[in-house]
């Protein structure tokens, strides 16, 4: 076709050729990427949580974009999206969500998403329409295996504490008593399951997101030293992010790892992320 060209500018041939040039650009970057996923637990589906940092409203809101960017991230790549626990904010946003995404490789996609992203832009809950800085953090775990997960939970290490649904948009608040939130003492970890009407079946859903919270500390354990480990809990505040969201004086999304950029700030908070987690795959192959 090429040869074609040469011989004749042939508008069509062109416009064909470029097509199927882009067509395969796809397909070997989504080959690549597959490529890069050769993590242990990269196949996984993941637990995804957020929780708002310094920024109080502002900040409260911030998680709430980001776990509509993340929700439309997963439904842009057919993963599946089920929310285990949703905290609304007092007065606007979230207080903390937590979910699992299922799905062929959700977990080697989304684990370079772990840390604080910060927002910036001109607030709208201020009356004097200034700009402010929020954070919020996100932390990703895979769902390991069940048969490598072997903890053992002894019933003086936890408290359970059932409490009533309080809802999710849409969602029917359920009437009694069914939500559970169950606190490791040891590590003070603290797990809550409110989507299913049944308590029992929430306290399954919370046992299971709490070991395998549990092994993933394990995992660490072994690799790392304790104060290695508390240097992955980075404060939510300034200095600690791993990406910048900025809406005003500018708009510009950048990733301070690997500086990919862009200027559409509004396509990326719709979930169009894939280029910052095809190149921090790439970035943690080398």
């Amino acid at each position: 076709m090429i040869n074609m060209l040469k011989q004749e500018n042939d508008e069509d041939v062109k416009t064909l050729l470029i097509e199927e040039i882009d067509l395969i650009k796809v397909k070997i970057s989504d080959l690549e990427n597959i490529l890069l996923l050769s993590g242990p637990y990269d196949t996984c589906d993941a637990i995804l949580d957020i929780h708002p940092g310094a920024g109080g409203t502002e900040s409260c809101d911030w998680a709430l974009m980001l776990y509509r960017m993340y929700t439309r991230y997963a439904n842009s790549h057919n993963f599946k999206v089920e929310v285990i626990d949703y905290q609304d904010g007092e007065e606007a946003g979230i207080k903390s969500v937590s979910m699992i995404i299922h799905g062929s490789y959700a977990y080697g996609y989304l684990k370079n998403e772990k840390g604080v992203h910060r927002l910036i832009r001109i607030s709208p809950f201020d009356s004097n329409s200034r700009r402010h800085t929020s954070f919020a953090s996100v932390d990703i775990t895979p769902i390991y295996n069940q048969n490598d997960v072997n903890i053992e939970i002894k019933d003086s290490d936890i408290r359970i504490d059932i409490f009533r649904s309080s809802g999710n948009g849409g969602q029917g608040v359920n009437t009694t008593d069914s939500a559970v939130r169950i606190t490791h003492i040891p590590t003070k970890i603290v797990v809550t399951c409110q989507n299913e009407r049944s308590q029992i079946r929430n306290k399954e859903i919370a046992m299971t997101v709490l070991k395998n919270k549990l092994y993933d500390l394990e995992l660490k354990k072994r690799k790392e030293e304790l104060h290695d480990i508390k240097g992955d809990n980075d404060a939510i505040n300034f200095g600690s992010q791993i990406r910048t969201y900025t809406m005003h004086p500018y708009s510009l999304v950048k990733d301070h790892r690997t500086n990919t950029e862009t200027g559409n700030v509004a396509k990326v908070l719709d979930g169009d992320i894939d280029m910052f987690i095809n190149d921090n795959l790439r970035l943690n192959i080398k």
